[in-house]
C-alpha cells in the first residue's frame, strides 16, 4: 500500500519536503519525498528528548517527582511545560502546575538535570538510550534538548513505530506520557493561541478538543505528538492506529496553518479507506 495523498506535499510552499506514515508493527505504509535527507527538527526534538528522560526514569536514574528546575518545581512539571518557567528565558513567571507555559528553557533544565543524574552529556544519553537502539542513525541531539535535533523522515518513522509498540519502555510508562498531566491547566499553544484546557502530557502535546489546531478536523482527540517552527511534525493517532511524520525546511507559517490540517484529514481519509 502507497498512501496517494502523501504527494500533495508536493502543493506546499516549501524548498524541500518528505513525509511518511507508519503503523505500530513498523510496516511504512508510504513515503513521499527524500526520507533520507536531514532536516532540522525544532520543537520536534521534544519528544525525542522526552522519551531518553523517559529511560532515564525506567533506569531509576530519575523520578518523575523528584526537584528539578525552578523551587518547587519537578522532573514531571518541567516534561508537561508547567514548571512556570519562561518560554525562552531560565527565568520562573508563576508557580509551578499553575499554568501550562511552554518553555523551551523548562527542556533545557531537564536536559541539565538528567546529564547531572547519569553523568552523561544528554546528546550522548539520548544517543545511546534512544537513537541507537532503534537504528537512528541519522539523527542527533547536539545543543539544546528543545529545539536542536536534526533527523530524516526515515529515522522519525521509526521513533514513531516505538511509540506506539514500545520495545524502549514499559507500554504503562508510554500510556502516561500520553495521559493529560495537571488536567484543566490553560496556556498557550504556540501558534494558534489560548487553549482553555491546553493539555499536555509527558513531553508529547494531546490534541484533545483544541481548535484551531495543526493536526486535523478528523483527528481524534486522543491524537498526540510535536509540531516544530522549522516547518516539521510529528503526530501518533491511536484511533487511526498509525503515526505521520512531515519535515520542510521553511518556518512554520500561515501557510503551514493552512497547510497541514488538510494534509492530515487526506491522510486519515486514505488510512480509513
Amino acid at each position: 500500500m502507497s498512501l496517494k495523498s502523501l504527494a500533495s506535499i508536493e502543493n506546499w510552499p516549501v524548498p524541500t519536503a518528505a513525509a511518511g506514515v507508519v503503523r505500530a508493527d513498523g510496516t511504512v505504509l508510504g513515503t513521499h519525498g527524500p526520507t533520507g535527507h536531514r532536516f532540522p527538527l525544532a520543537s520536534v526534538t521534544k519528544p525525542l528528548a522526552a522519551y531518553a528522560v523517559l529511560v532515564a526514569y525506567e533506569e531509576e536514574a530519575v523520578e518523575l517527582d523528584e526537584p528539578a528546575g525552578p523551587d518547587g518545581a519537578t522532573v514531571r512539571h518541567l516534561l508537561a511545560h508547567t514548571s512556570g518557567l519562561a518560554f525562552d528565558e531560565h527565568r520562573v513567571t508563576s508557580a509551578p502546575g499553575e499554568r501550562r507555559l511552554y518553555s523551551n528553557a523548562g527542556f533545557e533544565q531537564l536536559g541539565d538535570h538528567v546529564e547531572k543524574a547519569t553523568e552523561i552529556p544528554f546528546a550522548e544519553y539520548a544517543r545511546q538510550a534512544v537513537l541507537e537502539p532503534l537504528g537512528m542513525t541519522s539523527t542527533s541531539l547536539e545543543g539544546s534538548p528543545a529545539k536542536d535535533g536534526v533527523s530524516t523522515v526515515d529515522d522519525l518513522l521509526r521513533f514513531a513505530a516505538e511509540v506506539q509498540a514500545p520495545r524502549l519502555l514499559d507500554p504503562r510508562t508510554v500510556a502516561a506520557a500520553m495521559t493529560v498531566q495537571y488536567p484543566g491547566t490553560k496556556g498557550v499553544l504556540p501558534g494558534y493561541g489560548h487553549q482553555n484546557p491546553n493539555d499536555w502530557g509527558l513531553g508529547f502535546e494531546i490534541r484533545d478538543g483544541k481548535s484551531p489546531h495543526w493536526t486535523g478536523a478528523s483527528s481524534s482527540p486522543r491524537a498526540f505528538g510535536h509540531f516544530g517552527q522549522s516547518g516539521t511534525f510529528l503526530w501518533i493517532d491511536p484511533d487511526a492506529g498509525a503515526a505521520c511524520v512531515a519535515l520542510t525546511d521553511r518556518a512554520f507559517g500561515p501557510w503551514a496553518v493552512q497547510a497541514w490540517p488538510s494534509f492530515t484529514d487526506g491522510v486519515l481519509a486514505e488510512l480509513r479507506g
